[in-house]
């Protein structure tokens, strides 16, 4: 959300510093124009990108459906997620297998 490092906080990295995607994400967009799917990792890129809300980033990542083939709400991909993929089985039994699917077929258009 912010192409930069925000620093590290207590327990992982802090936030996006709120400035930047209003400095550069609309304008970096506006540019690309063949876009079919946006991974939309991490609570803060869904809270931006989808803004409804929702009581947690598992919520969010649960409902996928709600978004799809445009958006794909994603878990954020660091080791200290390994808890929540083991307690969240289904998003590597359902989501993986059509995200693999889907990206797939972006790529080859």
């Amino acid at each position: 959300m912010g192409l930069c490092f925000p620093g590290t906080g207590k327990s992982g990295d802090l936030p996006p510093r709120s400035e930047c995607a209003a400095a550069w994400r609309d304008q970096l967009l506006g540019h690309l124009h063949h876009l079919e799917v946006t991974l939309v990792v991490g609570q803060y890129a869904q809270a931006y990108h989808i803004g409804e809300a929702r009581a947690s980033l598992t919520e969010t990542v649960r409902g996928w459906q709600s978004h799809w083939t445009e958006i794909i709400p994603l878990p954020h991909p660091s080791p200290r997620n390994n808890i929540w993929l083991s307690r969240n089985p289904w998003f590597e039994k359902e989501l993986l297998p059509m995200l693999k699917q889907r990206v797939t077929e972006a790529l080859e258009r």
